[in-house]
């Protein structure tokens, strides 16, 4: 609606949001959501009559239909008509090339309602929304039709006395026939519907975000932890798979793979179900497609030279925390494809579907055996980029390489080799160990750059990363991933986050940048990522991914002050970023995916929701922080506290079974355990799944400090 003169409040929830407004003595409340089993979208106005007098108004619906990808193609196509079993608004596009059956309709629950299908005689000719030319008279004409400059207008008439309530609930959905949708439209009328449809979005938010709560005394970390984190997983990467600022629908191979990662406390049954889907769209050759569209699975194949290890590295975290090894026995196919010529760096298409089916567990050998090409340094190979794939011409050629990928590859062939060996396959383990002692080694050799790790080699040999260099000297998760790989030495691990501390945690903006200088007026050519602004997204601002990576690095480092005081920085709940709301500008309690480096816009944060960032800060938080460690039926806890916290409480459902655990700072030499008042011998829980509540209290170690020869001023190149 065109703004009014009172204020207005909105408020958000799991599932649903609520804009509330007074104007003119009319108190009105919209709730949005979305039914939980159904492609139904709800829009119930309530409204409140306290103006002292009898009111008579009318409230306007309006969609405009696209029904392809692009309005200006499909707009001369789409035909409406009301339904003449239902009285429904419907309306298709008959010469979709993939969904000419599939209706769209617009619905509410009066008979005398007005309608039109016609655009132009809602908005005038050379009108705008902000002031639509039928808001000038009474009624709509009811034309619809083809021809016509498709929209959809439903206008109810209420009336409402002194102190009266109404509400008004429109209903706009899609279906895959005109009967089935008809059906929907005759299932889902009526208040009580609208009202059981909202309750059952509540209580499945309720119930999948509440598979761990905590109360730590930090509200800012609690709100984020015990909902908007994993609801922006779930809901807005996971299902929707689209947000304000990305709204594509496509599936990344290993975007919600790492998404996945993140679910497995919530819902395993989708990260189990979630890496078969992803293994049936790799090909036979081991790579895979980097991202494609359901339902008909277009998609784009690539030299992407990380894609298809985040299938073994998810793989290998499910196995680890739910002991489900029989997932890997789990068949999928493969697609079929033409191979990528020398030079090219991808192409999109409809694949085909290989006759050919294997475990999962062949799906991550095939992947293993083509991420194990090498280049001069011994280094796996670059290709048309790896995690950042802004780096897209570093390799392009088929002999750069990537740093960053030796480290992510090394934690991959290290963590598979437990798997391999679960599923009895010792001699792939042993050849997965040797490969990578082999990549260790090389790293070692070659990478150091003498205070960090550099990042890569370009084609014709050039080093990325590297203190010689004029732009792009040093990159954060080069370093991170030392540390969180372990293929690092420790020593070289804590000089990389100490310069990485030094160079790219910018306290004053509250970020953390993922590499400086940024790319500008220099002759190396690194990809598309030089076309972004200096400071903004990959090229010089703050990639959330790789921010919380280097918290994460931090962690394992066990430098708890320095992993909380990054989390704080990059929290975006957190008070001090609060305070600087009118510089960053955007949601305040979920992760955006960068945040502007540079002036004029520094601190500024950039697009929201539809970002990885939140799996992996859901899991800095739950478990490099807090602790939360969990393989098969056994969980530990090993937290690092902040030294001004007394513990906190952890709330964990396994199955139908709650258990509550009161963590608190120790001061022994080990941790204790009592379950429901009786120790336990072990530091460690067992899960046991009876659908009783437990009370557990941990008494933590006392943490003592670091060796003084790795302190962060000490460290030194051995």
């Amino acid at each position: 609606p065109c703004p009014g003169q009172g204020p207005y409040q909105t408020r958000h929830g799991f599932g649903y949001s609520v804009f509330e407004h007074e104007e003119d003595g009319i108190y009105s409340e919209l709730w949005i959501y979305v039914a939980l089993d159904a492609p139904i979208k709800f829009s119930r106005l309530v409204l409140s009559n306290r103006s002292g007098r009898r009111r008579s108004l009318s409230v306007t619906g309006y969609v405009e239909w696209v029904l392809g990808d692009l309005r200006s193609k499909s707009a001369m196509h789409v035909v409406t008509q009301s339904d003449p079993a239902s009285g429904a608004f419907f309306a298709r596009n008959a010469y979709s090339v993939e969904f000419s059956e599939r209706v769209a309709f617009f619905d509410t629950d009066t008979i005398d309602h007005g309608v039109s299908g016609d655009r132009t005689e809602f908005i005038g000719r050379n009108g705008t929304l902000v002031s639509p030319a039928v808001m000038q008279h009474a009624g709509l004409s009811g034309r619809m039709g083809g021809g016509l400059d498709p929209c959809a207008a439903l206008q109810v008439s209420i009336e409402l006395g002194e102190g009266d309530t109404r509400e008004v609930i429109l209903r706009l959905g899609a279906a895959s026939s005109s009967n089935a949708a008809t059906q929907l439209v005759q299932r889902y009328r009526g208040s009580l519907v609208a009202a059981e449809e909202l309750h059952k979005v509540r209580e499945h938010w309720r119930s999948l975000l509440g598979a761990i709560r905590i109360e730590t005394g930090a509200p800012e970390v609690d709100v984020m932890v015990n909902g908007w984190l994993m609801y922006q997983v779930i809901a807005c990467r996971f299902q929707a798979r689209s947000g304000y600022y990305q709204s594509g629908g496509a599936i990344g191979f290993r975007d919600q793979l790492q998404d996945s990662m993140a679910m497995i406390h919530a819902d395993p049954a989708a990260v189990r179900a979630h890496l078969l889907l992803c293994a049936g769209h790799q090909y036979v050759e081991g790579d895979v497609q980097h991202w494609w569209h359901p339902p008909m699975n277009r998609g784009v194949r690539t030299t992407c030279s990380d894609d298809f290890l985040w299938l073994v590295a998810a793989t290998n975290r499910y196995v680890e925390m739910t002991a489900d090894v029989g997932v890997l026995e789990e068949a999928a196919g493969y697609l079929e494809g033409r191979q990528l010529v020398a030079g090219e760096e991808s192409y999109y298409d409809l694949p085909g579907v290989s006759p050919l089916r294997e475990s999962l567990y062949q799906h991550c050998v095939r992947a293993i055996e083509h991420s194990l090409r090498r280049g001069h340094h011994g280094l796996p190979l670059m290709g048309s980029g790896d995690w950042n794939d802004g780096m897209n011409r570093v390799g392009h050629l088929g002999t750069g390489e990537s740093v960053w990928l030796g480290f992510f590859s090394y934690q991959v062939l290290e963590q598979f080799a437990v798997t391999a060996r679960l599923h009895g396959d010792h001699a792939f383990a042993k050849r997965c160990i040797d490969s990578a002692v082999t990549l260790q080694r090389n790293l070692d050799q070659t990478a150091w750059d003498g205070a960090w790790y550099r990042r890569a080699w370009f084609d014709d040999g050039q080093m990325l990363g590297s203190a010689s260099n004029e732009e792009c000297r040093i990159d954060s998760i080069a370093q991170s991933w030392s540390v969180l790989s372990e293929a690092g030495s420790a020593v070289r691990q804590i000089k990389a986050m100490q310069s990485l501390d030094e160079h790219l945690i910018k306290h004053d903006i509250r970020a953390v940048l993922l590499l400086d200088p940024p790319f500008d007026k220099g002759t190396l050519d690194p990809g598309y990522i030089k076309g972004y602004v200096p400071g903004v997204r990959e090229n010089g601002g703050q990639y959330t991914h790789a921010a919380v990576w280097a918290g994460m690095a931090f962690a394992q480092l066990g430098e708890a002050g320095k992993a909380w005081e990054l989390l704080n920085l990059i929290n975006p709940a957190a008070p001090a970023n609060n305070a600087q709301i009118d510089t960053y500008k955007v949601e305040p309690y979920v992760m955006a995916a960068d945040v502007y480096g540079a002036a004029p816009h520094a601190g500024r944060g950039g697009w929201t929701w539809y970002t990885g960032s939140a799996g992996w800060m859901y899991r800095l938080i739950v478990e490099s922080l807090l602790g939360v460690q969990r393989s098969g039926r056994t969980l530990r806890i090993e937290p690092l506290i902040p030294v001004d916290w007394r513990g906190f409480i952890l709330h964990y459902r396994f199955g139908k079974t709650l258990y509550h655990f009161d963590v608190r700072q120790g001061s022994s030499t080990f941790t204790s355990i009592t379950l429901d008042g009786q120790p336990l011998s072990d530091a460690a829980l067992t899960l046991d799944d009876g659908g009783l509540e437990h009370w557990v209290r941990v008494d933590c170690r006392a943490r003592s400090p670091r060796p003084q020869a790795l302190e962060f001023e000490h460290a030194a190149d051995e």
